[in-house]
């Protein structure tokens, strides 16, 4: 018997894609991740099973090195529509953050991610389609896992130098900048 993979007619994409539903609920990431590869066999440009996809990678998410992160970012940037992109990509960094501190990864560390995804969720929020507030629901998981963590929702990133520092003079007169000791 050939090992060969077979492809599934597109006409029973619509079962596949409940059968990937299905098994993402049975906590069954990888038979998902299967099928979602068998329906993008059939349909490259099928959205619906891209952004599965890219789900079911990141319910495999177990906050190390090895986790697909970069796979799943990939798949969620080849989403056609911007709004998608947006908050996928919020979605992932959280989902990463959430993984990781499971592991016990630094809150410091996590802080960070966290502030991206919500980043990620406000942008996409300024463009939601309507009666979807999914970037919202998000952000505000995002500001619950920051109390948790003991941390401010939103920190601002504050520039290390100004615009009025400047070297010391004695290095500036020195022509190579160099101690002359």
């Amino acid at each position: 018997m050939e090992l060969k993979l077979k492809t599934i007619s597109k006409d029973g994409i619509p079962e596949a894609i409940s059968k990937v539903e299905l098994y993402r609920y049975l906590h069954e990431p990888e038979e998902a991740e299967s099928i979602c590869h068998d329906i993008l066999a059939a349909d490259p440009g099928n959205q619906l099973a891209t952004r599965l996809l890219g789900l079911t990678l990141t319910d495999q998410f177990e906050g190390r090195h090895t986790d697909r992160y970069a796979e799943a970012e990939k798949i969620f940037q080849s989403l056609a529509d911007s709004y998608e992109r947006l908050y996928y990509r919020g979605l992932l960094v959280e989902r990463r953050a959430k993984a990781q501190m499971k592991t016990g990864v630094r809150a410091q560390i996590l802080v960070g991610s966290l502030h991206e995804a919500m980043r990620c969720f406000e942008e996409a929020e300024k463009i939601h389609p309507p009666h979807n507030d999914d970037a919202v629901l998000r952000w505000n998981r995002c500001v619950r896992l920051l109390e948790k963590l003991g941390h401010a929702p939103v920190e601002e990133k504050h520039p290390g130098f100004h615009d009025d520092d400047t070297a010391p003079v004695e290095i500036m007169r020195r022509p190579s900048g160099r101690s002359t000791k």
